[in-house]
């Protein structure tokens, strides 16, 4: 991996802003948004009295994984072809 000298003459590695391509993040994020948002549904169900929030619950935890999903691994771009 390629340093950058500093003004102090120590080696640093560069800043890397993007998060690592690991599968693991986004099942991460869909087991977690189901998680969480599953067991929110079933507080709700069992405050309210009803049995149909779990399920509520469970569908928009999956959307707000594949949203984080999605925002977190943006896709690759496509080469140029100009460059030739």
């Amino acid at each position: 991996m390629a340093t950058e000298n500093t003004p102090h003459g120590r080696a640093e590695e560069p800043h890397v802003e993007t998060p690592r391509q690991d599968p693991w993040n986004a099942f991460g994020y869909m087991v977690s948004g189901v998680a969480v948002y599953g067991l929110v549904g079933w507080g709700l169900d069992q405050w309210w009295g009803t049995n149909f929030m779990v399920a509520i619950g469970i569908v928009v935890g999956a959307g707000l994984g594949i949203y984080m999903t999605v925002k977190a691994f943006p896709a690759a771009k496509a080469p140029d072809d100009d460059k030739n």
